[in-house]
């Protein structure tokens, strides 16, 4: 797929509802699938959002509280099923490896797949290829949390009239793209000449932790920042007892960052209205969703 598209596969925090299942994000980029954090129930939350499980290629876990985590499980057990010929990139608080390694080898079946795993143990860039530079900060809950930031890798975009005037066609357009420069009837052509760099997207997972000057630094300038909300205001005593945040901080968050749309979920179970959530942050972040459960989100 071309575009950056996040699914929401969940939207309560630690205990599910009727209506929202445990957390689980996947974000579809690049020809990849980067599924966030897999509470319970994730594989069937797939079918319902009639999307394939197999489409999953990095699994990322924020932290090893069990409602953002123990959907990994089973999530790695059934692309096994499936045979996925790609590897399996598994990113995980390197504090957590004993709860990671639980997680993998829970029940009896034989791994058929390549599952690679990365424990995080330092800030800051922790993978930088042709698709995305992706790093990771750490958060404040109580118990070793990474925030993580997906960055889209920059493309070159091509203006069609300039390769036509300089008459690059073909094969020569991704020559031109390679080597940087050619010459075409004695007239040398430099790829700046005839095209532009188009910014990626960025990602912003800020799930679970009170507001801290990492989660500034994960959201600064993205385009769609994904952030827990699990109470508002009037339980701000509840927020800062076990380090979550507000719908209003995170919308305060989200502006002090300049991002460009923020999007709340993990919602305490004892709300039944998540438009309470968006109506309070749009108070002070007006481009703000309260996430329901099977959400899509563009970053267009």
């Amino acid at each position: 797929m071309s575009k950056s598209e996040l699914i929401v596969f969940g939207t309560s925090s630690q205990q599910p509802t009727r209506f929202r299942n445990h957390g689980a994000y996947l974000l579809r980029s690049r020809g990849k699938g980067l599924l966030f954090d897999p509470g319970e129930g994730t594989q069937r939350q797939f079918i319902f959002a009639n999307t394939p499980p197999t489409a999953v290629t990095h699994i990322l876990i924020s932290h090893f509280h069990g409602d953002h985590c123990l959907g990994a499980g089973s999530m790695l057990m059934r692309l096994n099923l499936d045979k996925v010929p790609h590897t399996v990139h598994c990113y995980f608080p390197a504090s957590g490896q004993k709860h990671f390694t639980y997680l993998r080898k829970a029940c009896i079946y034989h791994e058929h797949i390549t599952i690679k795993e990365h424990p995080i143990s330092q800030e800051g860039v922790f993978l930088q290829d042709e698709d995305f530079t992706m790093s990771a900060y750490n958060l404040d809950h109580g118990v070793p949390t990474l925030g993580y930031r997906i960055e889209e890798t920059s493309k070159i975009k091509f203006h069609k009239d300039k390769l036509d005037m300089f008459q690059v066609k073909g094969p020569l357009v991704k020559k031109l793209e390679q080597e940087k420069e050619l010459t075409i009837q004695g007239k040398k052509i430099h790829l700046h000449d005839v095209s532009w760099r188009q910014p990626g997207k960025v990602f912003a997972y800020i799930l679970d932790t009170k507001y801290c000057d990492n989660t500034l630094k994960l959201a600064e300038n993205a385009d769609l920042v994904l952030a827990e909300s699990t109470y508002t205001s009037e339980r701000q005593e509840l927020a800062k007892r076990y380090l979550h945040m507000t719908a209003k901080d995170a919308a305060l968050m989200a502006k002090k960052a300049a991002a460009k749309k923020l999007v709340l979920t993990h919602f305490s179970a004892r709300y039944r209205d998540t438009k309470l959530f968006e109506k309070e942050a749009r108070q002070y972040f007006p481009n703000t969703y309260a996430a329901n459960d099977l959400d899509r989100y563009s970053f267009d």
